[in-house]
């Protein structure tokens, strides 16, 4: 969820250390700050309130030297936001620390070191970290056994990087539940909660794993796992590219990846298509032999991905003939859930390190689940590393904190699945080749939606004085309205609800009103009559509608209903066309209110923490 930088080198690092906290800044923060030793070897930093951009005019003003340090953006759990409340944490002048995640047993830790004689400065659990390590090292360890045997007395999450100007040669990281990579220089090392913050400097990355603990120094990195014994991690190079500062022609990050789509879509269909036939080894080696044995899937998820497998579901239940459940990662991680036979789990996740999908992962496979598939769009992630198969997105970076292009290729990759399992159980060839021919169509039709963008742009601006809104759906549809709903609430802080359309007498129709806009999505399907008579009771309650329509759909606007024709494109893509339109308006409408788009208030790209 924050952001963590850390770097040993010959030369200064602080330029360095704020560069990967701006490349970094879509994970979601409220303060920022620096560390570094000295070439007195003392330990001097920087914190600052709100942007990373106010960190550095600190340092241009005060500059920073010294060639070890680490640098951190923080998003508040413990503690409000505020400079003290900032990483890094200090303790008794030589030790600092920064630390993403939750240390849960931090009051009891508390009390202790305040029984040894520790003063607490802030409100966080990270503190605890500092003094922890400052008090075992009164003991003769080396900072690496001290990190060690703190890291031992810590309950809960964290990726956390230590340091002492005592013995500024090295920097001590420390991962459980929390991603923490290396970067991998000439004559320097690096460290990061992601590797985006380090491509400037270096392509070359290893993954630490849960409970690996490294020391890294400017020549050499040794990392040991849970029980303290030396392990390789190897180091990989990065094909990822991403310019931080590259908007292009666009205004905001979240405008310019919801135009990427259709590339992004025909990244994801590349050498996975050939002709009509579906190359299932994509899904990784024996994803052939796992397919056929599948009878039940189990989708988990948080969040927008969470709305990609509600859609999966119908898909794998019409189309491969096989059940499918589909569940909030918090939510099946901590309850008793019965295992049907040969079930597989399918987790979903931009990032690949979502906290609590990943823990729902590692109980899947201690309670009886078969097999395992991640669909995700960074690789190397701890979601690709612990699943027997892996499907990934293709979809570039995605620096906008409300998910566009990652949403869509997800609905890809899922389609995609639902061909390869399919292909073992009830769906008919020519079943299986038309389901590949719309698949090659997606793209060109992602381009004829864009061009609907200066009609979606006048339709927000009925939405300035809006503070409400319900979004209608129904069937594989349904899902695609939550996400509108979701986007709209993301990045306008306008509250905004999605229904399925044929629940409306059962509760909603009581808020309708004219100052209740009801956005609704209809491709011309079997289910479309159905939709027409929903519509229709809104309308008859006074209630002013935006439709989303099929061309051929034969919704027409009046004073009471505003429509935007949309072109006509095959069943089984539309949820990944109708989106597009939805995403749009959920821009427009934030332009509108002045909100931070790419950025909003209190969210977080990346949530590693529960």
């Amino acid at each position: 969820m924050c952001g963590i930088v850390g770097a040993v080198a010959q030369r200064d690092v602080a330029e360095i250390l704020v560069e990967g906290l701006r490349r970094l800044e879509y994970r979601g923060y409220d303060s920022a700050g620096i560390a570094t030793i000295d070439q007195q070897n003392l330990l001097v930093s920087a914190k600052r309130l709100g942007k990373v951009q106010e960190l550095a005019q600190a340092l241009q003003d005060s500059p920073l030297s010294g060639g070890t340090g680490i640098a951190h953006t923080r998003r508040a759990t413990h503690g409000a936001p505020s400079e003290v409340n900032a990483h890094p944490h200090l303790s008794s002048g030589n030790i600092a620390v920064v630390h993403n995640g939750i240390i849960e047993n931090h009051e009891a830790l508390r009390n202790l070191l305040k029984g040894f004689g520790y003063e607490f400065v802030s409100q966080t659990d990270t503190e605890v970290i500092a003094h922890l390590v400052h008090h075992e090292l009164k003991t003769g360890d080396t900072l690496l056994a001290a990190v060690q045997k703190t890291v031992q007395q810590l309950e809960g999450a964290y990726g956390t990087v230590v340091m002492d100007s005592t013995d500024k040669d090295r920097i001590i990281v420390a991962r459980s539940g929390s991603p923490l990579v290396i970067g991998y220089g000439l004559g320097e090392n690096f460290i990061a909660s992601d590797m985006m913050a380090l491509l400037p400097v270096t392509r070359k990355f290893a993954f630490l794993e849960e409970g690996d603990v490294a020391e890294v120094t400017r020549f050499d990195v040794n990392v040991y796992d849970i029980n303290g014994d030396s392990v390789e991690r190897e180091a990989k190079e990065a094909s990822v590219n991403h310019d931080s500062g590259d908007k292009g022609e666009y205004r905001h990050y979240m405008l310019k990846e919801t135009y990427e789509q259709p590339t992004a879509i025909r990244n994801t269909l590349e050498g996975r298509l050939t002709g009509t036939e579906l190359n299932i080894e994509t899904f990784g080696n024996g994803a052939d032999d796992i397919f056929k044995n599948v009878e039940h899937v189990q989708i988990i998820a948080c969040g927008t991905s969470y709305h990609s497998g509600m859609v999966a579901r119908y898909w794998l239940e019409e189309l491969a003939g096989i059940s499918c459940n589909i569940e909030i990662a918090s939510e099946f991680r901590y309850r008793k859930s019965f295992v049907p036979k040969n079930s597989m789990i399918v987790t979903l996740s931009q990032s690949g390190e979502t906290a609590d999908t990943l823990a729902a992962l590692r109980l899947a496979k201690e309670i009886g689940y078969t097999s395992s598939l991640s669909i995700c769009n960074v690789p190397g992630s701890s979601l690709v590393r612990e699943s027997d198969l892996s499907f990934m997105t293709k979809a570039g970076a995605e620096i906008g904190v409300a998910s566009t292009k990652a949403f869509t290729t997800q609905l890809v990759g899922l389609l995609m699945m639902t061909l390869a399992i399919g292909k073992h159980h009830s769906m008919p060839l020519v079943q299986q080749e038309s389901i590949a021919k719309s698949l090659l169509t997606l793209p060109n039709k992602l381009e004829e939606v864009l061009a609907l963008a200066s009609s979606i742009e006048d339709l927000a601006e009925d939405f300035a004085d809006k503070q409400h809104a319900l979004f209608l759906g129904r069937g594989d549809q349904y899902p695609i309205a939550m996400e509108g709903a979701l986007k709209l609430k993301e990045i306008s802080y306008i509250h905004a609800e999605a229904y399925a359309a044929g629940e409306l007498k059962h509760g909603p129709l009581a808020l309708i009103d004219a100052e209740m806009p009801v956005i609704v999505v209809a491709p011309k399907n079997d289910l479309i009559e159905k939709l027409k008579s929903n519509v229709e009771e809104v309308r008859a309650r006074g209630g002013l509608m935006y439709v989303f329509a099929d061309v051929d759909a034969n919704f027409l606007s009046d004073d009471t209903m505003k429509v935007i024709n949309v072109p006509h494109c095959d069943d089984i893509i539309a949820p990944i066309v109708y989106t597009l339109p939805l995403q749009l308006l959920s821009y427009y409408v934030a332009i509108i209110k002045g909100t931070d788009v790419d950025q909003p208030r209190n969210l977080a790209k990346s949530v590693t923490v529960e």
